[in-house]
């Protein structure tokens, strides 16, 4: 199952028309029967393109979709609130609670993103005090978090398990056997809010990047997600179908997988600049003390690669400019294209003069 080269339909955004990539389709229930077929289509669309829609619409995946429902309407009201309640605990940790308008890195270069955004971890709603703003910290709140996060994490699982066995791996070798529900990850649910702004302005969308997750599991009803595919010379849009979610590689599952997999290169970008755009990702990590081989031949921990990539993300263009080239992208490679419109890649700014580390150090103090 190569590329589909097929251009269907396009969209017209910045004044240009914009294609929209098809996109393979995953039947969860076959994965959860492990059927053979299903499980071989899988593999390969990890493998060739690093991205899919999962269908759940059936019996088994229309709870998750109930969950995602309900997960809006707590992000309606939640990013309705004050800034101050929204804001109560800040920033717990990188993968743990909220960042305003403007923290990371916009889609245009030398400008900000244009969302804002609470993430709550796995690990921490399960404590008997967690970190989340007393906005969403009732009891029905609080519920509807603990079921979004365990339908999320059930689904990738899912995924997880299958790849295993479409690749034949057995005993700790298995994929699922690294990211063990008992032992300390960065796996987090991220609600998300792209804020209304003018056709003109330059703030916005989220940049080009690939994920640090293993597996990405995300809902979006709106437009605006942007992929690029291997080999592709743009950005496409992704379209999105009602009863699935979109899946994508990131780059742990592709370290894990001895880089065979494609970690899926995407950005958001504001296909209708007037709306509030909404939404929710869940992103499987692997255990923090699970080792890879990073795109630059690095040993490196699940954990130390998050926190890297965080800042890495989080800092301005001259100092992700700093970082190995492979950080913001996970070691994919990007044909030549314009560049208008297109984010500020760290392939295309000077060669590296610090490692990721020192990056770290340097963007903590920034």
């Amino acid at each position: 199952m190569g590329v589909s080269t097929e251009v269907p339909q396009t969209k017209v955004w910045n004044g240009k028309k914009v294609p929209v990539y098809p996109m393979q389709f995953i039947d969860f229930s076959k994965l959860l029967s492990q059927e053979p077929a299903e499980i071989e289509r899988l593999v390969r669309c990890c493998q060739d393109e690093g991205y899919f829609y999962l269908d759940l619409r059936n019996i088994e995946g229309r709870r998750l979709l109930g969950d995602q429902q309900e997960t809006l309407k707590l992000m309606y009201r939640f990013f309705d609130a004050p800034l101050e309640a929204k804001n109560e605990f800040g920033l717990v940790a990188p993968h743990l609670g909220y960042e305003p308008v403007g923290s990371r890195t916009g889609v245009l270069e030398n400008t900000k993103d244009g969302y804002e955004m609470i993430k709550v971890s796995r690990d921490e709603i399960q404590k008997d005090s967690p970190h989340i703003p007393a906005v969403i910290k009732n009891s029905t709140d609080m519920k509807v978090l603990e079921n979004a996060i365990a339908g999320a994490n059930i689904a990738t699982k899912t995924i997880l398990s299958a790849l295993s066995t479409g690749l034949g791996l057995t005993g700790a070798a298995r994929f699922e056997n690294s990211h063990r529900n008992d032992r300390p990850s960065t796996s987090t649910l991220a609600m998300m809010h792209y804020i209304p702004s003018e056709p003109t302005a330059k703030n916005i969308g989220h940049q080009k990047h690939t994920d640090i997750s293993s597996l990405t599991y995300l809902f979006a009803e709106q437009w605006g997600l942007q992929v690029r595919p291997p080999g592709a010379k743009e950005f496409g849009f992704v379209e999105p179908v009602d009863g699935c979610a979109v899946i994508n590689v990131g780059d742990s599952l592709r370290f894990a997988s001895g880089h065979t997999m494609q970690s899926c290169i995407h950005r958001v970008v504001p296909l209708d600049p007037t709306e509030h755009r909404y939404s929710i990702a869940y992103f499987l990590r692997a255990e923090n003390d699970t080792w890879f081989t990073d795109s630059e031949g690095r040993h490196i921990t699940a954990g130390q690669w998050h926190d890297e990539k965080f800042f890495a993300f989080t800092s301005p263009p001259e100092l992700q400019a700093l970082a190995p080239s492979s950080m913001i992208l996970g070691g994919m490679t990007e044909e030549d294209e314009s560049a208008e419109a297109e984010v500020q890649a760290s392939k295309d700014a000077p060669s590296p003069v610090v490692g990721a580390t020192e990056l770290k150090d340097t963007v903590q103090v920034y």
